[in-house]
């Protein structure tokens, strides 16, 4: 018999209907959770970045040392437990560098912010034409918080903070295991605000640069970060996957940032993971994507329903046969549902259509 996903500390009498086909469901294949102490109730996850007009610019370099010092800074007791650097070439053609940063409590990345230097630096930055900045952090409790990898060995993102991996789980392998493992899904049905389409053409077609703007959080608001990591694969299976899988998710994730608004999806950057010295991919082969919902059933509609993730799920499964379901490409996802007040967006002279500054109306 399978593990459940939620940890025991955080399971309650269930008064929502789980989607668990029955009781007895076994999964097709392994997959596995992460199991963080019990008195870790909060985990934070913050994506500090630099928006540059191309990836040459050479102020691209210096944002990234600037970065690195706050988040290095022997002057912090509270330094992030985790970080990575990772680029994407938006559909602005602007390039976006970011450091992905996890605390284990808000209090641990308040007391960094503020140690470090870094919330005098921010609060003191100006448009000044040169390059954009951005910071959207998240503050998920446990109980709004799921992980799920296909092996018990891989470390990604928060698993950085975990205690151990869980054994294999019951809740995947079928439409609607996302949402049942997510804790508080066992007694709320996390429904968020359905965003009207007007709202996503807030955002001229133009790169119209911004000057500083907060956005505000959005009840039940779904993140989901879904990483793939192909860098120990045997040559047969990198080149089956950089042939068949990449190009199928490189078109879903396409398709999720550019016409986000037709499936709820405000924001999605297909990413790759940089070097933390020369911000190259070369050599890493690791991507994510990083995408924002209205809420978790439009993204649950879009894996079920929409041609793209139609793709990628039939395409895997297609994958892992010819495999004979000896995979070693490593692949994992985090979701988070949120309250208002556990997401913070701000954008200092970045262009129009980055992350949820497309939900503001500009003019």
């Amino acid at each position: 018999m399978s593990a459940s996903s939620i940890a025991e500390h955080l399971k309650c009498p269930r008064t929502q209907p789980a989607r668990l086909p029955n009781p007895d469901f076994q999964p097709p294949y392994p997959s596995f959770s992460i199991r963080f102490p019990e008195n870790v109730s909060q985990l934070v996850m913050a994506i500090i970045g630099a928006q540059h007009k191309t990836a040459s610019d050479p102020a691209s370099e210096t944002s990234r040392s600037t970065l690195s010092a706050f988040l290095t800074s022997a002057s912090s007791t509270t330094l992030p437990s985790f970080f990575e650097w990772a680029s994407v070439m938006d559909n602005k053609g602007f390039y976006n560098l970011s450091a992905l940063a996890y605390w284990p409590s808000k209090a641990a990345y308040e007391s960094w912010a503020d140690q470090s230097g870094f919330n005098t630096w921010w609060q003191a930055l100006r448009p000044d034409g040169t390059n954009g900045w951005f910071l959207e952090v998240f503050f998920p409790t446990m109980n709004r918080f799921e992980t799920l990898f296909n092996t018990d060995t891989a470390r990604e993102g928060s698993a950085h903070m975990g205690r151990c991996m869980s054994e294999a789980v019951q809740e995947h392998g079928y439409w609607g295991s996302m949402r049942d493992r997510i804790p508080l899904s066992q007694t709320d049905e996390l429904a968020g605000e359905k965003a009207p389409p007007e709202e996503y053409k807030a955002s001229p077609s133009g790169a119209v640069a911004t000057g500083r703007v907060v956005i505000p959080g959005r009840k039940n608001l779904a993140i989901i970060r879904s990483g793939q990591d192909w860098l120990d694969t045997t040559p047969e299976e990198r080149k089956l996957y950089l042939e068949t899988m990449h190009p199928v998710l490189t078109k879903g994730m396409d398709f999720l940032r550019d016409h986000g608004d037709e499936v709820g999806c405000y924001s999605c950057r297909f990413m790759e993971i940089v070097d933390a010295k020369t911000a190259e991919p070369e050599g890493i082969d690791r991507t994510f994507g990083l995408a924002y919902f209205d809420e978790l059933a439009s993204l649950e509609k879009w894996c079920k329903e929409h041609p793209t993730h139609l793709a990628i799920f039939g395409g895997f499964f297609q994958y892992a046969r010819k495999l004979g379901n000896n995979v070693t490409l490593r692949v994992f996802h985090e979701v988070m549902v949120l309250e208002p007040e556990q997401q913070y967006f701000e954008y200092v002279g970045c262009h129009s259509g980055t992350g949820m500054l497309v939900t503001r109306r500009l003019g």
